[in-house]
């Protein structure tokens, strides 16, 4: 889970992480000796603001992966914690995980990333979100700090910006059926397999198994935990869409 050796020299210089622990205190700590530490499930490290005249549009996002909220400080952050939620390598994720502290050209810096994933093969992700067109130089330097201290770590480190927007929008609309309460029609989804086990439209399908209202819900959820799977990217969801069975998800 972690790059021992390389987090040595890191040490040296003073880099350092801070992070809520569980006991409600908070910990500062070098870099090497966080490896082991479970960020995809502790608190933020700073509170989310929220005032009048705000500019952004904080707020939480309930994660069918966990059964939790996890905060956003943007929509654009909120689109990639949906995308975290529908992403079936992600068990587990947390929102401003800890402070990066570093020193630079003679001074103290630090750097808040917005997300810390853990990925099924056990390897941590530590995710920034901004868009292209907003990274500052002092960003820049910042991203790269951080994606020089997960290599350390044996973490990954990604800078992911805006979404495409039908791949966003379609997302989006599956999310509204994410909760597991849309999938307890077991007799359904029996029937939705059976249907979808070759590529069928999606109207189509689901009127194979019954009232067409009665079954969407349960079509989008499956379609949400990708046990069956649409093409996502080139064209808006609708009736003529194929749906066919795709990889296994817990609900």
């Amino acid at each position: 889970m972690g790059g021992g050796v390389a987090v040595a020299g890191w040490d040296e210089i003073g880099v350092e992480l801070e992070f809520a622990a569980a006991d409600g205190g908070v910990r500062r700590r070098p870099l090497a000796q966080c490896l082991n530490v479970r960020f995809e499930e502790v608190a933020p490290a700073r509170s989310f603001p929220s005032y009048r005249g705000q500019r952004n549009f904080p707020g939480w996002w309930w994660s069918s992966t966990m059964g939790r909220h996890v905060g956003y400080e943007s929509w654009l952050e909120r689109d990639h914690v949906m995308l975290l939620d529908f992403d079936v390598q992600v068990t587990a994720f947390a929102s401003q995980p800890f402070w990066l502290h570093w020193p630079a050209a003679g001074r103290a810096r630090r750097h808040l990333p917005d997300y810390f994933a853990r990925q099924v093969d056990g390897v941590g992700v530590v995710i920034d979100v901004r868009a292209e067109d907003r990274i500052e130089p002092a960003d820049a330097e910042a991203f790269a700090a951080t994606a020089a201290a997960c290599e350390a770590a044996g973490w990954q480190f990604r800078r992911v910006g805006t979404l495409d927007g039908v791949f966003a929008a379609n997302v989006r609309w599956l999310s509204r059926y994410r909760h597991p309460r849309c999938g307890r029609r077991e007799d359904l989804i029996v029937r939705l397999l059976e249907v979808f086990a070759q590529p069928t439209p999606l109207f189509a399908g689901a009127e194979r198994v019954g009232d067409r209202l009665l079954v969407l819900p349960v079509l989008y959820h499956l379609l949400w935990r990708q046990v069956l799977i649409v093409d996502l990217r080139s064209a808006l969801l609708g009736p003529s869409t194929l749906v066919r069975q795709g990889q296994r998800r817990g609900s």
